[in-house]
């Protein structure tokens, strides 16, 4: 079993249902998918399940690249050990790609940024993270929570929060509220 290591910001989702969810709000226009930070593969499983997605996964833990490896054996060849943030997206992804993940909430906003640049190859994200973030990224002008954020991703991006995810279903339990948008 992999251990949530805190240095990570990993919060690993249990709940199953709420996992299908997010994975059922990832359109399927784009088959190539790109899943940031799978830890122990909540939502990898249900998207393995569609056979119109080629699923990629990017993982820094090397606890979970093991896990993966072992328990996924489809994604032999697609498991990349490597930091999202420093990922060379071009050399694996020289054609369009989704993105999908429940984001580490310390660089959550690190990871947005990191989208926008290669934001004509991304026609979406689904992603888990912060609620306040999630609200400030949906927030609109005049909003005090509006911020750069907000206005790079609103430009580029209909963004949608889709639903509030309580700290309970998580090992271990986040001190703070979570959301999907997408």
């Amino acid at each position: 079993m992999v251990k949530p290591k805190k240095n990570l910001g990993q919060h690993f989702l249990t709940d199953q249902n709420i996992a299908r969810k997010i994975v059922d709000n990832l359109g399927a226009e784009v088959p190539e998918v790109l899943e940031i930070g799978p830890g122990t593969g909540v939502l990898t499983r249900f998207l393995l399940q569609r056979p119109e997605l080629s699923l990629h996964v990017v993982e820094i833990d090397r606890e979970s690249v093991t896990y993966l490896e072992q328990n996924f054996p489809l994604l032999h060849g697609r498991i990349y050990a490597e930091d999202f943030l420093k990922f060379d997206v071009s050399c694996y992804f020289p054609e369009n790609f989704s993105i999908i993940g429940n984001f580490p909430y310390n660089i959550s906003s690190q990871i947005f940024f990191r989208v926008l640049e290669f934001r004509n190859r991304v026609p979406q994200v689904v992603g888990m993270i912060q609620k306040e973030v999630a609200e400030r990224i949906c927030s609109g002008p005049g909003n005090k929570t509006y911020g750069i954020l907000s206005v790079l991703l609103q430009a580029f991006y209909q963004i949608d929060y889709l639903f509030t995810v309580p700290e309970h279903v998580f090992f271990p339990p986040p001190k703070v509220k979570s959301a999907v948008i997408k």
